[in-house]
């Protein structure tokens, strides 16, 4: 029997809503709507939570009308509704999170509140199917770098290393301000990269030989180096070769993070790695992933690019699995926690 959940994400800028089945192991998503209110953000260089507030209170009622619309179903067609309830910011996360309760209480369904990045890995199930046991998992996004053991997904999960200062998103996005680019950089960087020279600039890679840091990141190094390049030809009069340095700078990053990810499937025996999160999308990324998983015989499920940024379907792809599971639903006074542990689900 098919089981439905209505998803809701509203943690930074982007307001989604989701329709998502279940049959088995099989995952079809039936709506996924989005309203991103980005461009308000790109004139001040980051995201400004009381503008993404307000916005997600405008977008709230309309996205979710176009994702129930749009999967040709109704409230009462659904056996639950999922929503980030954290980690991310706290405002943003309480208009989500209070709109979810009340459609809940209106239409007497249950609801998780559950974990954003969790379910950025979640979002692979829509192509790929319920994630197997013993994977690895990988998050890559703006605030977040941390890599999973999923023993099993979404019950038992664990953190097994993590970025100990800035995150692979947050790294392009300062490299991208100090270049001129407009914010968020990641996707300006990703194509200027792909006509660079990945070695013209000697960029570190953070942490690649650390034995006691086997699968930590650490990027602070790295946006470090390349400003100072920029600032030293700056100082010089030098022209500033742009796409070498996004070229140089995607190459570094790429390769630690593919590295230390398949370094991980060997290390726990695991045969799936799980890629998911906004810079997931990055090409240079993806395409080392596919090659280092190819080499080493390890299957990798990683989105299309529209599951990779935020979305309700992730959220709506992991209230299925905890409702399969028959984890028990959140309670009514559930509150957001903006720095919700990542080994938890839902709470």
């Amino acid at each position: 029997m098919a089981i439905k959940v209505l998803g809701i994400e509203s943690s930074c800028d982007e307001t989604a809503a989701a329709v998502c089945k279940a049959e088995g192991r099989e995952r079809k998503i039936l709506s996924n709507a989005v309203a991103s209110s980005m461009d308000f953000h790109a004139r001040f260089g980051g995201v400004i939570p009381e503008i993404a507030s307000r916005a997600h209170l405008e977008a709230f009622v309309p996205v979710v009308k176009k994702a129930l619309s749009s999967s040709r179903l109704s409230l009462s067609d659904v056996d639950a509704l999922a929503v980030s309830a954290g980690p991310g910011l706290a405002g943003c996360l309480a208009v989500g999170t209070s709109g979810a309760k009340g459609v809940a209480l209106g239409a007497g369904k249950p609801f998780y509140a559950i974990n954003h990045v969790i379910a950025h890995l979640a979002a692979s199930e829509g192509e790929f199917g319920k994630i197997p046991g013993n994977s690895v998992g990988l998050v890559v996004s703006g605030g977040h770098t941390t890599l999973f053991r999923l023993e099993k997904f979404p019950s038992r999960i664990f953190v097994a290393g993590s970025t100990l200062d800035d995150a692979a998103g947050e790294c392009f996005d300062k490299i991208g301000r100090l270049l001129g680019l407009s914010y968020p950089a990641g996707a300006a960087i990703d194509s200027l990269a792909r006509k660079g020279d990945p070695f013209a600039i000697k960029v570190p890679q953070g942490l690649r030989g650390r034995k006691d840091r086997l699968f930590d990141f650490s990027f602070s190094g790295v946006k470090t180096s390349v400003a100072r390049t920029i600032e030293n030809m700056r100082e010089e009069n030098r022209p500033l070769p742009i796409e070498d340095i996004c070229a140089s700078l995607a190459e570094s990053v790429a390769e630690v993070l593919s590295r230390k990810a398949i370094e991980a499937c060997r290390h726990f025996g695991s045969k799936v790695l799980v890629v998911g999160g906004g810079f997931s999308a990055n090409s240079q990324l993806r395409s080392k992933l596919k090659a280092k998983a190819g080499e080493s015989g390890i299957e990798l499920r990683i989105p299309s690019l529209s599951l990779c940024t935020d979305n309700g379907a992730m959220v709506s792809l992991l209230g299925l699995d905890l409702l399969e599971e028959g984890v028990p639903f959140s309670p009514m006074q559930a509150s957001i926690d903006s720095s919700m542990p990542l080994n938890l689900a839902s709470f």
